[in-house]
């Protein structure tokens, strides 16, 4: 007899990401906002001293902010100015060639009118640690990253803000660091993390610096070993600074003076940690980008007005700072040292005997 039972499949049971195979990549965000992936197979490990390869095609006035190696599997996190956190996995990051710009983020994230990614954080496999949120206004939030686990890509809000706040700054840390939040007046406080109380995700937080009328927090960073202080101005002055003389202070202080803010230097556009080998990236409000080395930069004391670090044409502020680290020598080994590639020399002798043959031919 016929079977009067149907056997069917039931394809809500099965996961996508049972189907995606687990691969590690590497993931890059542009400053204009475009991000992509790509296989970490495409960068082999070489030699230090080439001169590298493209990972990430971009536009005249944009360049690469964020670069990381992850997985497919893996969480990513994009926290915006608007205080929420979007949610999604690696291998929903479209992928593409190293000579491509990638995707608007605007076309993957269920973005707001103007709401903007100000971080894109890779989540730690094992999901150890904690959020550490800072706003414009001056406050800092510490969560535990358990706090994260279940949203997706509709976004969820990770800090409460009150109106004309927004975040400015998110980081992963151990819970036994030490930060340094930085003001637009020049000013900077040193405290340890231990002096922010964790607390749920829908909170406003703590004061991290008492500010004056009109001040607003800048950038905030984890201290490590080993590192000087780097402060830019909007007028295209900077210095760099012993991190020993920023000493520790009491969360929610006034803080003390980085650099100068005089009428010359303007106010300050940004306070980043960096080492002597390290390289920068300055960004113009005319879209002007120039990079230099940080052991150009002079070292001067905190209270200084610092040196000239890029011309500036009338009108043009600095909007824009960003450390670049293919110029690493090897401190901080990890998986990311292969995104920095560098191309081998077998290849600079076919291009040298490709061209001898061109010019052979030309005769």
């Amino acid at each position: 007899t016929p079977r009067r039972s149907e056997v069917s499949y039931d394809y809500s049971e099965i996961n996508i990401e049972d189907l995606i195979e687990k691969e590690d990549i590497v993931v890059s965000m542009t400053h204009g906002g475009y991000v992509k992936r790509q296989p970490v197979a495409e960068y082999k490990s070489q030699h230090r001293g080439g001169v590298g390869i493209t990972a990430h095609k971009t536009k005249d006035e944009d360049f690469v902010e964020s670069i990381f190696t992850t997985s497919t599997h893996d969480d990513l996190m994009f926290f915006t100015n608007f205080g929420k956190v979007y949610v999604i996995k690696g291998y929903e990051i479209p992928e593409a060639s190293r000579n491509s710009r990638g995707r608007a983020v605007i076309n993957i994230l269920q973005l707001d009118p103007g709401e903007k990614v100000a971080t894109l954080l890779p989540v730690p496999e094992r999901g150890e640690g904690y959020l550490m949120l800072a706003t414009k206004q001056g406050l800092i939030k510490k969560t535990a990253l358990s706090e994260f686990e279940s949203i997706r890509k509709t976004g969820k809000k990770a800090i409460r803000l009150v109106d004309g706040d927004e975040l400015i700054a998110a980081m992963i840390t151990k819970g036994d660091e030490e930060l340094i939040i930085a003001s637009h007046e020049g000013k900077c406080i040193r405290f340890r993390e231990a002096d922010v109380r964790a607390m749920g995700r829908d909170t406003m937080g703590v004061r991290a610096m008492k500010l004056d009328e009109g001040e607003v927090i800048v950038d905030m960073t984890v201290v490590y070993s080993g590192c000087e202080v780097l402060t830019v101005s909007e007028f295209g002055y900077g210095k760099r600074s012993p991190l020993a003389e920023y000493t520790r202070h009491g969360r929610g202080t006034k803080g003390i003076i980085s650099i100068q803010t005089t009428e010359r230097n303007g106010k300050v556009v940004s306070a980043l940690l960096v080492k002597e080998n390290d390289e920068i990236i300055l960004l113009t409000s005319t879209g002007k980008l120039v990079r230099t080395r940080v052991n150009e930069i002079r070292v001067l004391g905190r209270n200084t007005q610092g040196v000239t670090l890029i011309s500036m044409e009338e009108g043009t502020k600095l909007v824009g700072l960003e450390r670049v680290t293919e110029n690493d020598d090897g401190d901080n080994a990890s998986d990311t040292a292969a995104v920095e590639a560098e191309v081998v020399s077998e290849t600079n002798a076919e291009e040298a005997e490709l061209e001898a043959k061109d010019e052979a031919i030309l005769k």
